[in-house]
């Protein structure tokens, strides 16, 4: 009588140890991810260093040409962000409004054999590596829009801001669909029972409840645009022209960043230390967005929980 229990005290000793390993190994994942962060911040910032040495951040932040290849050297990212700036909006007028409808029939009209058909499509338009679609912006959507926009030009934004919404939308549908799932049954209901058709008590209803977590999708996927590399790399260009004509060609912050990282530029020089200075600058906007797409989060979970 007594072998089973020594046996259950041994079994209860390895799976204490077994459990502590695990946690343990749950601790060093975490620790991981924060020190690779920090590691990413400070390699950031002391390659920063150097450059705002001899550029002042007034300069960096106001002048509006960015020419640190040329003779007559200007240091001003306006264009870089004004670029970035302009692809990311056409991708988000493609991508907010059709991920948003999108996510509302999946969640609300869908028959389940078509949701088991769209959902997959979806899945693939996400797993696309985005060098495909820089070379489609410019092989395939350019010639076409080229045939009834004068003055378009081989690169330019509006192209690349339009694949770049496609990219976009299978982020920005799945995570708004979430959020309208999270919504308890008994809004719906009361809607119904109100008197509401089933577009009322989706526009009336359904959104303004999930209000926060579509919101916070839209951000993930404006995050997601501003930092898209290859698209812009390969189909808007490398003119950093402070323009807001999407029919020009543009440079993006990432796009110049692709550009010097080729290898051509020597190691250690003020052009070099620039892919830093454009690199921190994008990581602080990518950082503040996704950090307010974390409180709408946030915020909408605890008024559902």
């Amino acid at each position: 009588m007594d072998q089973p229990i020594e046996k259950r005290r041994a079994g209860r000793t390895l799976r204490g140890v077994f459990e502590w390993l695990i946690e343990r190994g749950l601790q060093v994942c975490a620790l991981l991810s924060v020190a690779t962060t920090i590691g990413i911040i400070l390699a950031l910032l002391l390659q920063s260093v150097p450059f705002f040495r001899e550029v002042s951040v007034k300069d960096f932040l106001t002048d509006r040409e960015w020419t640190p290849l040329f003779a007559q050297k200007h240091f001003g990212i306006l264009p870089l962000v004004a670029g970035t700036m302009l692809v990311t909006a056409i991708a988000m007028a493609v991508a907010l409004p059709a991920g948003l409808m999108i996510a509302v029939y999946l969640s609300e009209f869908a028959r389940p054999r078509i949701r088991r058909m769209v959902k997959p499509v979806l899945e693939v338009l996400a797993g696309v590596p985005t060098v495909v679609y820089g070379y489609f912006a410019l092989s395939f959507v350019t010639p076409a829009l080229q045939t009834f926009i004068p003055g378009l030009k081989g690169f330019n934004a509006l192209g690349a801001g339009l694949v770049m919404g496609v990219m976009v939308l299978p982020l920005v549908a799945s995570l708004s669909e979430d959020a309208l799932y999270a919504v308890p049954q008994r809004l719906r209901e009361a809607s119904y029972a109100l008197g509401s058709t089933r577009l009322q008590m989706v526009f009336r209803t359904l959104i303004p409840a999930a209000l926060s977590g579509i919101a916070a999708s839209f951000i993930l996927g404006v995050s997601r645009a501003v930092g898209e590399t290859m698209i812009v790399a390969i189909a808007a260009g490398s003119q950093p022209t402070l323009s807001l004509d999407p029919r020009v060609p543009i440079q993006t912050m990432t796009g110049y960043i692709v550009q010097i990282s080729m290898g051509d530029t020597p190691h250690g020089t003020l052009e070099y230390h620039t892919i830093f200075a454009v690199g921190l600058t994008l990581f602080i906007m990518t950082f503040t967005l996704n950090w307010v797409s974390m409180a709408l989060r946030n915020r909408y979970e605890r008024a559902y929980r």
